[in-house]
């Protein structure tokens, strides 16, 4: 979620004429919250009136907040039920929601918030529900889980959150949604919100199903051209893939996410890169819940240069200081294309996206033309062919800045990101510098060590101790 930082310039209007107690306005001002994002401002007075929603929203667009004030608005912490629902296609997006409304309850004491998501084991949730929530976070397959054990109850739920409509769709969740509502109050007893980054027949279906008399707030919000520089390059379908790794030797993005129509070609994509030296990482549908954890953590700290998604698979990451987007294959889709385009030039920050086009999908560049209303910039591949170094030398394969090591042990153990950082200070005596992100599972931790450096904290871990304990580690 992003808001205005206090003090940064915002032409929203402030979230203080918003109709909130005095306690939640304060709590917004510590966290920062100025004035609202486009979406909140046009959502937030409709859905704290009461209203049903359907908006138009991107990640990244401060939508989080857009439903998480209105549906603490209505909340009761005295009375321990379930009271609010949010439904997220993926569990990164889940726990990234989860964190986020926990930050916006502050003002109010005790509002218990529970993920419930699936790849992670299901008794510590029933022994959560079992000491009772307020509001419950979750990918619909554990939702439907728990509404079959009965371990969850939606009895007294009064807001009802589709996060991402479409992406869950698309994922194949239609029946899951409509089980798990059909155990909600009627939609006369209750408030529904459903966010979408695209607005296809399908979302308008599941809105005239599940909504009451919905308000609409649709923005089209357009990325600052200063921000994102796109280009075109027309090549022959043989080509397509090599043409990827021409682009990454010309311009060297440190973290580039390339983006796929299918999963095979995110497979055959991915191989071709490793050929090349350059480590790159593939996200789809088909792997498995360890297995996407562990490339989400390489990519974000930056020890993998390149991750190849599907647009399910990529839906909900909010990766920060994303260099460039390639986009392998044009979407058919006109609405998806600007959602890839807006995962790079965030806050404030230029991204670059590369657009690979044979001749069969022109159709789909006009499409994209006509939409974003400029036309496309296109350029020869022949600019691509010169791998070389300024001073004439070959130019080494890309390699990530960093490297990821992983930890046996994690949250179960005690381990804490400090403990960590001591080790690889105080213990081996590396620079702080040269540590990177360290992310703390519950069996697991990873952290990114510079590559320099990656064999020394290898050595000097397996040799010594974290919290006082030998830990077995490897490299990723």
């Amino acid at each position: 979620m992003t808001a205005s930082p206090a003090g940064a310039p915002s032409s929203g209007p402030a979230f203080s004429t918003l109709p909130l107690p005095p306690q939640v306005l304060a709590n917004l001002q510590r966290l920062g919250y100025e004035h609202m994002t486009p979406i909140q401002a046009a959502s937030l007075p409709l859905a704290l009136a009461g209203r049903d929603l359907i908006a138009q929203a991107k990640t990244g667009s401060g939508k989080t907040a857009a439903f998480a004030l209105p549906l603490l608005a209505r909340l009761d912490a005295r009375r321990f039920a379930v009271q609010a629902l949010v439904l997220c296609p993926t569990r990164e997006l889940a726990e990234q929601v989860s964190q986020e409304i926990r930050r916006l309850a502050r003002a109010e004491d005790n509002v218990k918030v529970l993920t419930l998501c699936g790849g992670a084991t299901m008794r510590p949730q029933l022994a959560s529900l079992a000491h009772g929530a307020h509001v419950v976070v979750g990918t619909p397959g554990r939702i439907l889980d728990h509404l079959g054990r009965e371990s969850l109850v939606l009895d007294g739920l009064q807001t009802l959150v589709l996060d991402e409509a479409d992406r869950m769709l698309d994922m194949g969740f239609a029946e899951d949604i409509a089980a798990i509502v059909q155990r909600c109050p009627p939609t006369s007893k209750r408030q529904t919100l459903l966010f979408s980054a695209t607005y296809p027949d399908d979302v308008a279906a599941l809105a005239a199903r599940y909504l009451r008399e919905p308000q609409e707030v649709k923005l089209t919000e357009r990325h600052a051209a200063s921000q994102i520089r796109q280009r075109f390059y027309e090549v022959a379908e043989s080509e397509r893939l090599h043409a990827v790794g021409l682009l990454l030797n010309h311009f060297r993005p440190e973290s580039t996410l390339a983006f796929c129509n299918t999963k095979q070609q995110c497979r055959d994509l991915v191989a071709v890169l490793q050929a090349q030296g350059i480590v790159a990482m593939e996200l789809h549908g088909d792997l498995e819940q360890r297995e996407r954890d562990q490339v989400l953590v390489q990519f974000a700290n930056r020890s993998c240069s390149v991750l190849v998604a599907t647009d399910v698979a990529a839906r909900g990451l909010d990766i920060t200081r994303l260099e460039a987007v390639i986009n392998v294959d044009i979407t058919p889709d006109p609405e998806v294309h600007t959602h890839r385009v807006g995962r790079t030039g965030r806050a404030g920050e230029s991204g670059q996206v590369f657009n690979l086009a044979s001749l069969d999908e022109m159709g789909r560049v006009g499409r994209i033309d006509e939409m974003q209303g400029s036309a496309s910039v296109w350029h020869p591949l022949a600019e691509l062919q010169a791998a070389i170094a300024p001073d004439g030398a070959a130019r080494e394969p890309l390699r990530p800045p960093m490297v990821t090591l992983q930890i046996l042990g994690g949250r179960k153990e005690k381990i804490r990101a400090g403990d960590v950082l001591g080790a690889l200070t105080k213990d081996i005596g590396l620079d702080a510098a040269a540590i990177g992100k360290i992310d703390v599972n519950d069996f697991s931790t990873y952290v990114a060590v510079q590559r320099d450096s990656a064999d020394k904290a290898l050595r000097g871990l397996n040799a010594g101790k974290v919290k006082g304990r030998s830990v077995k580690v490897r490299r990723l």
